[in-house]
């Protein structure tokens, strides 16, 4: 799963399992979704440096998490800006 002496997900298939096991539950407040899917953006993108094999669909889920999160911070920002 993991090269020896590190944590991080080395394969697509890791990642996938990484992500599942970090999800919030839901009901969760907007600001851990949003840390949850800039922190997935992120794992996706290292790991797309590594399983090359796998690189094309990886560059599709760091695109996606990065929707999503542009998607909960906009809410974010409009619950700010009603609530002023």
């Amino acid at each position: 799963m993991t090269t020896p002496g590190r944590n991080e997900p080395q394969t697509l298939k890791d990642a996938h399992l990484v992500a599942s096991a970090r999800r919030p539950k839901p009901g969760s407040n907007r600001s851990t979704w949003l840390k949850f899917h800039k922190e997935n953006a992120r794992m996706y993108q290292a790991v797309s440096d590594v399983d090359r094999a796998h690189h094309h669909e990886l560059k599709y889920w760091v695109s996606y998490e990065e929707r999503k999160a542009k998607e909960v911070a906009a809410k974010i920002q409009k619950e700010k800006s009603q609530a002023s």
